[in-house]
């Protein structure tokens, strides 16, 4: 009978070691690889894939008929991709790469396209592009349009939808040949409460988690010990 209650034992402390993996790694089952993606190629009406689920339907209609008129008017495709949690290790600049090699393998493939990727756990932007697309779509204005005009609204209250909706104006104007907007003044301020925690926060979490681990062991370790020897009393 004490074997069995050691086996009782043995096995809820297997089970909160397996809570405890949860806590401090959470999310890790989630990570999106550039393998999981859907395939897209040149011409396909996939404007649009939002993973991590920050565009409202209207915005992302709004979008994507701006980028298929876009498509129409100049031969230049642009596609958002919204990642909610990328493999370790990987950054949105890496994953922007990867996936513009995937869906379009060759230069001739890639000339005319622009791909814009957003990762919601750091709030990274990255821009990737073809050839033909970088002639008017240059380095200091992909990286401008990527850090600032979405980055600014991105940094200061997470507005996801307001940083699409300012990079597409800003892109669609200079793929189109016409003069670049250029960024927005980051003046205003923003009174809304963050979506992140402050490190204060995230101290205090860590350490009710930690409580709260620490009470299930202490369980697993009494309960089977109160319910062995409440037998033995009883003369179970």
């Amino acid at each position: 009978m004490r074997n069995f209650f050691q086996s009782r034992a043995l096995g809820w402390l297997g089970v909160i070691g397996v809570l405890l993996l949860g806590l401090w790694f959470p999310g890790t089952a989630e990570a999106t690889g550039v393998y999981q993606m859907p395939l897209v190629s040149p011409g396909a009406d996939t404007w649009i894939i939002d993973d991590a689920n920050v565009l409202s339907r209207l915005n992302e209609g709004k979008l994507g008929n701006e980028f298929k008129q876009l498509a129409a008017d100049t031969g230049t495709e642009v596609r958002l991709v919204t990642i909610h949690r990328l493999d370790y290790g990987e950054t949105p600049e890496s994953f922007a790469s990867a996936l513009f090699e995937q869906w379009f393998p060759t230069p001739e493939a890639q000339a005319n396209q622009v791909l814009v990727v957003l990762d919601d756990v750091t709030n990274g932007v990255a821009i990737v592009r073809g050839e033909a697309a970088a002639a008017t779509l240059t380095e200091d204005i992909a990286t401008s349009v990527a850090e600032d005009t979405m980055g600014i609204p991105l940094r200061t209250a997470s507005k996801y939808n307001q940083a699409f909706l300012d990079g597409s104006d800003r892109l669609v104007a200079v793929l189109s040949g016409e003069p670049d907007p250029g960024p927005p003044a980051e003046t205003t301020s923003y009174e809304i409460e963050g979506t992140f925690a402050t490190a204060e926060e995230t101290e205090e979490n860590r350490g009710n988690a930690t409580v709260i681990v620490v009470g299930f062991l202490i369980a697993a370790t009494v309960i089977p010990m109160a319910t062995y020897y409440i037998y033995q009393a009883t003369g179970g």
